[in-house]
C-alpha cells in the first residue's frame, strides 16, 4: 500500500492535521465509530476533566484499531466533535501524544451535546491497511 500526504500549503502543520491522504493499493478500510471517554462497561469517565476524556477517547480508539490489526499510523481521517471548541488546543496537545509524524486529515466540529450526558469529546476514525 502506498500512502501519500497531500498538503498544498503548510499552515495546517501548526494545527496538527493533514489536508488529505491519497491511498493506493489498500486492502482493507476500517471505519471506527465515535470513541469517547467511556469505560469498558459503558460508563462515561472523567467528569469535568476534558484532557483526561481526550486521552481515554484515544486509548479506546487504540484498542479498536489494535483488535482490527491496525495502528494510529494507519489512520488517514479523523472527525472530532467537541462540546466546547475553546478546548481545541487541549485536544491538540493530547492528540499529539498518540499520533506521531504525519497527521491524518481531520475535521473538528463544535456540537451542543454528545450521545451520553457528561461526554465532552468524541473521535471517529478511518484507517486503511
Amino acid at each position: 500500500m502506498k500512502k501519500t500526504q497531500i498538503n498544498p500549503w503548510t499552515w495546517q502543520d501548526q494545527y496538527g492535521f493533514s489536508q488529505a491522504w491519497r491511498v493506493e493499493g489498500g486492502q482493507s478500510v476500517i471505519f471506527v465509530s465515535g470513541q469517547s471517554s467511556i469505560s469498558a462497561d459503558g460508563v462515561v469517565m472523567h467528569g469535568d476533566n476534558f484532557e483526561a476524556q481526550v486521552r481515554l477517547s484515544f486509548e479506546n480508539l487504540h484498542a479498536i484499531l489494535q483488535q482490527a490489526g491496525a495502528s494510529f499510523d494507519d489512520v488517514v481521517k479523523l472527525v472530532v466533535y467537541l462540546v466546547d471548541i475553546s478546548k481545541l488546543p487541549i485536544y491538540g496537545a493530547a492528540q499529539a501524544e498518540f499520533f506521531k509524524g504525519k497527521m491524518p486529515a481531520q475535521t473538528v466540529v463544535q456540537v451542543s451535546a454528545l450521545a451520553l450526558p457528561g461526554m465532552m469529546v468524541e473521535v471517529e476514525a478511518i484507517a486503511v491497511l
